[in-house]
């Protein structure tokens, strides 16, 4: 494996142990009852502080939310391209490779979300129709932060077109912007939910870009 293919997974693995490092003070460092119905929360001081100075802004927190449909569109793009692909050739075995990885990356961006909402870290600083929702790490940050990129490296992949390359870059970064700093200041989400989300989609996309990056030069 050469010098590249390492940083890409050595990247990858940092991030990914990042995130469980966080995850771990998250529930160690500085707990206190601060949440809704007493629940107990990490870093409270830097959490409620940062909390109290956004303050709760629904406007904002249902507009990021209708466009986490976006991710999920381009996720449905890429299967119906695979699938596509299967019908004309006939066979899985022949559709693209880095779209086959690309399934098994989204399926695991999945499992992730899923795995964190059968396990509550934390709650909600609000209440969300009456109702406390697992709030670590933001779903919606995950999502736009895991998918986005695949965008963007799949267009630069297969698109020759200069003007195309730029224009998906320039979309995928302010998009990507407007998401992660909406579900900041919203107000729905902890500071730390947020950092979380980061590291954890980070670390993903790093896999599943090292990953294609071995296969092409395998």
């Amino acid at each position: 494996m050469n010098r590249r293919k390492r940083k890409g997974f050595i990247a990858s693995g940092v991030l990914l142990l990042s995130f469980v490092l966080w995850t771990l003070l998250i529930q160690s460092v500085d707990v206190q009852p601060v949440g809704v119905n007493g629940t107990n929360v990490g870093f409270s001081a830097v959490n409620t502080w940062f909390h109290q100075l956004t303050g709760v802004h629904m406007a904002i927190y249902t507009i990021t939310d209708w466009l986490g449909l976006v991710p999920i569109a381009v996720c449905i793009g890429f299967g119906l391209l695979g699938l596509m692909q299967w019908i004309r050739r006939k066979s899985i075995a022949k559709v693209d490779k880095d779209i086959l990885l690309l399934g098994g990356y989204y399926i695991l961006v999945i499992l992730g979300y899923l795995i964190f909402e059968m396990i509550p870290i934390n709650y909600r600083p609000i209440l969300i129709d009456g109702a406390m929702e697992a709030s670590y790490p933001s779903s919606t940050t995950l999502l736009v932060l895991s998918v986005m990129p695949t965008l963007l490296f799949q267009v630069n992949r297969r698109a020759k077109n200069q003007t195309i390359r730029r224009m998906t870059a320039v979309f995928v970064i302010l998009f990507s912007a407007f998401m992660v700093i909406g579900r900041l200041v919203a107000g729905v989400h902890w500071l730390t939910d947020i950092v979380g989300s980061v590291l954890l989609s980070s670390g993903l996309y790093c896999l599943y870009r090292s990953a294609v990056t071995a296969m092409d030069h395998s």
